[in-house]
């Protein structure tokens, strides 16, 4: 290999490098640099969130049991799903809860380059605002892969990219005690955690093991004196 073509294969990986580095802060120890992009907030509870949704099965199931446990959730929601079942997509937030962007379709954000996942973002944020009337603030990109790109995409719209610090696992269906045992692992006090309220990109019915793991959950944390929020009381206003 000539020294030109070595020079451009090394501007090649740096170029990768740059796009996949913000996985290593999303999935590994870096994470531990950006707690708030993890979801750490306020002490004294955690912030409960749903994606993949609006689901017309899962989502109303879902939310009459946060009514039950006298919760409310950010639900991170499909610009795709949205057009499919307006009418659900407008109860999450006559319900009370907060919305935000999951992007338009459930793709890998490492596999998009920046345009494509602005424009992506950009579609889902359209049809959240006209469908629900609501503004949101937060994004989380599908499988938690942000790329640098993605992030800039986000920024350029006017949203705060987030992840989460524990998760249930639910989009595998089973025993409703497997998804309390997946959120333990990770929960703690000011965290975030992450569940769906649709199967749309999960096992068929897995809403019905979240429905059931939600009683679990909020024994524990009552045990914990754990309250629990939206995204919206759980992080403060970032500094301009």
């Amino acid at each position: 290999m000539n020294a030109g073509a070595r020079l451009a294969t090394a501007a090649a990986l740096g170029a990768l490098a740059v796009h996949i580095a913000p996985v290593a802060t999303a999935r590994g120890p870096l994470r531990r640099l950006s707690p708030r992009f993890a979801g750490q907030g306020r002490s004294g509870g955690i912030a409960l969130t749903f994606d993949d949704g609006p689901d017309p099965s899962g989502t109303p199931a879902v939310l009459a049991e946060l009514a039950r446990l006298g919760w409310t959730a950010t639900f991170f929601l499909l610009g795709s799903q949205v057009r499919a079942f307006p009418e659900t997509a407008r109860s999450v937030v006559a319900a009370g809860h907060e919305v935000a962007v999951h992007g338009d379709e459930h793709r890998n954000h490492l596999l998009r380059t920046p345009g494509d996942a602005r424009r992506d973002i950009a579609a889902a944020l359209a049809d959240i605002r006209r469908v629900t009337g609501a503004q949101p603030r937060w994004y989380r990109a599908p499988y938690g892969a942000f790329s640098a790109g993605t992030l800039w995409a986000a920024s350029s719209l006017g949203l705060e990219p987030v992840l989460w610090t524990a998760w249930g696992c639910d989009w595998r269906g089973g025993p409703a005690e497997q998804v309390l045992r997946h959120v333990v692992r990770g929960l703690g006090d000011g965290g975030t955690v992450l569940l769906h309220d649709s199967d749309c990109t999960s096992a068929p019915g897995s809403w019905r093991t979240t429905v059931a793991a939600l009683p679990l959950l909020a024994a524990e944390f009552s045990r914990r004196g754990l309250a629990v929020r939206p995204l919206r009381d759980h992080l403060p206003a970032a500094r301009v």
